[in-house]
């Protein structure tokens, strides 16, 4: 069977109000027609990538290519998973995470986006909350990045609440233009002295050296 030789396929972390996997070819569908339908204003520009740029169908194509490319491109010293987030058991978004020698530097990088349907709603924190779990308590990640332009006040904002501290500046162009963005960090310290909601993981224990760990990391109670 496919789950036997691709064991992401089973990893599963829920929140109280959300589930984040891999998604079914139908369920990869639907969440692209989420981003098909829009994932911010279309004067804003929260992202690199330039959403509002892209005719519906297009926006539809990249999530889809993104997704397919992550997968298979996968090396348990330089991955990407994607994990569709379902919201009372409908697509909603896309929560990223990715490393590099990952079993080495203990590392991870987020990044997230969410239909415009669905903001508003808090999901953004808690998908996040449920992400962060994934990365400290089960693979025994040191710190865990978030990048956002320095005017996107409503990633910024979840990345504050939930204890990250400014690290770096970068500047990049968008559209002929430079765009700034904030890079924050979160110690796994930090993350281990706060209160969160209830999250739990299952089937990562067949999947773990997928993310390059040789052993069992420590968890975080």
């Amino acid at each position: 069977m496919l789950i036997d030789i691709w064991p992401l396929r089973a990893l599963r972390i829920r929140s109280p109000r959300l589930e984040l996997r891999l998604p079914s070819e139908e369920e990869l569908a639907a969440v692209a027609d989420v981003a098909a339908q829009g994932v911010h204003a279309r004067t804003a520009r929260p992202f690199l990538t330039p959403w509002t740029d892209l005719p519906p169908a297009e926006r539809a194509r990249h999530v889809v290519r993104q997704h397919w490319s992550r997968l298979g491109a996968w090396a348990p010293d330089d991955w990407a998973l994607e994990l569709v987030v379902f919201f009372e058991g409908r697509p909603v978004g896309i929560q990223e995470i990715r490393a590099t020698d990952f079993g080495i530097r203990r590392e991870i990088v987020s990044g997230s986006w969410i239909g415009l349907d669905h903001q508003g709603k808090g999901i953004g924190t808690e998908m996040r909350v449920a992400m962060l779990h994934l990365a400290f308590a089960e693979l025994g990640a040191g710190s865990a990045k978030s990048v956002s332009f320095t005017d996107n006040h409503a990633s910024l904002s979840v990345s504050r609440k939930l204890g990250y501290q400014p690290d770096g500046i970068t500047r990049d162009v968008l559209h002929g233009q430079v765009v700034e963005s904030q890079w924050l960090r979160l110690s796994r310290q930090d993350w281990s002295r706060q209160e969160h909601g209830p999250v739990t993981v299952s089937g990562l224990t067949a999947c773990k050296d997928f993310f390059g760990l040789a052993t069992e990391p420590a968890k975080v109670h």
